[in-house]
């Protein structure tokens, strides 16, 4: 499914019903008195967290959200029923605004959290309410209030335990296939990784959620490419993983390219660029056996890279498992933190 991470949509709450002006009339009971009972009031319009989804892509065709109305008061005292409330299910990690202000309503971060977004109107009052010691024969009752009507964005940033970096054709998106269950695009060209992509990776009898972003590119911080509409993505996840790839097939320096995805990284977002990361030196079984142990040690020597890293290749899975518990370990230790 193509991801969405943003939309826009019209909330409606119902409008509260209103009061009911009657008079008691039974046969032989003279002088019935006010006996018009209150409106109910309106639904309201709350967002609510789900686990499952992961785009916002219904809402680009559903742009209305509109709770009903509460119903009149009757005679006899009876009160109008209230409408429900409408609960509109959004993806984790969506933040609420409100379009007219630029105001940040909330943000849905677990599942079956609720957020009001628009407040049902208040009922109205029948003339029973207005009886009193001086107006015994009230003819006054009020209408139901309005309900809040918006137009608010929703921004969604996926929810990773883990996020992936690199350049184009890294072999971020074979990486993902090999140690988890998602399937995005892989081809032997830039760019095949339109969309964000998430992933569950199984450790053991443990998981957690790996995040897949489009390659970036040089001045990807400015704009250039498509990695940098969804850098923001990363800014949730626990800690990173830098896939190299140590033997471009465009003959770039792998050198370069890892200083160039780590410069752009600092430059978009500090606080991004001090998350924990690990490195993926990917591709490993295009190099002679003989010849690996150099080529890696002397890549991380000439990116001043100290941190762990790991052999592997995408596309047969060797050093994958090694891999999956390193993350999986770094992650526990962000927690604890």
């Amino acid at each position: 499914m193509k991801f969405v991470d943003s939309a826009s949509v019209v909330v409606e709450a119902g409008k509260g019903g209103a009061g009911c002006l009657s008079f008691r009339r039974e046969k032989y009971i003279p002088d019935g008195g006010p006996d018009g009972g209150d409106g109910g009031d309106g639904g309201s319009v709350y967002f609510r967290g789900q686990e499952g989804l992961n785009t916002l892509s219904e809402f680009r065709y559903n742009r209305l959200y509109r709770a009903k109305n509460g119903q009149p008061g009757m005679g006899r005292d009876r009160r109008g029923k209230s409408a429900e409330d409408l609960y509109v299910e959004i993806p984790l990690g969506t933040k609420i605004i409100d379009l007219a202000t630029d105001e940040v309503i909330g943000e849905i971060t677990l599942h079956e959290q609720v957020l009001l977004v628009a407040k049902g109107g208040f009922h109205g009052l029948g003339n029973a309410r207005f009886k009193s010691s001086v107006n015994r024969a009230p003819r006054q009752t009020s209408p139901g209030t309005p309900g809040e009507s918006r137009e608010v964005a929703l921004e969604l940033n996926i929810m990773a335990d883990v996020g992936l970096l690199g350049m184009p054709n890294a072999g971020k998106s074979s990486l993902i296939r090999q140690i988890s269950g998602a399937r995005p695009k892989v081809a032997d060209y830039p760019f095949t990784t339109l969309h964000p992509s998430l992933g569950v990776v199984k450790a053991g009898s443990n998981h957690f959620v790996m995040a897949d972003i489009p390659g970036l590119l040089e001045k990807a911080s400015e704009g250039v490419g498509l990695g940098f509409e969804f850098l923001k993505h990363l800014s949730r996840a626990r800690a990173l993983l830098h896939v190299v790839d140590i033997l471009p097939s465009d003959g770039s320096d792998p050198v370069s390219n890892y200083l160039t995805i780590e410069s752009e990284l600092k430059k978009f977002d500090e606080e991004l660029f001090k998350k924990p990361r690990y490195v993926a030196i990917n591709k490993i079984d295009l190099l002679e056996e003989s010849e690996r142990d150099k080529t890696t040690k002397d890549f991380l020597k000439k990116v001043k890279y100290k941190g762990n890293a790991f052999n592997i290749s995408a596309l047969n899975g060797m050093g994958c498992k090694s891999l999956i518990f390193g993350l999986y370990d770094l992650i526990e230790k962000k927690n604890e933190e």
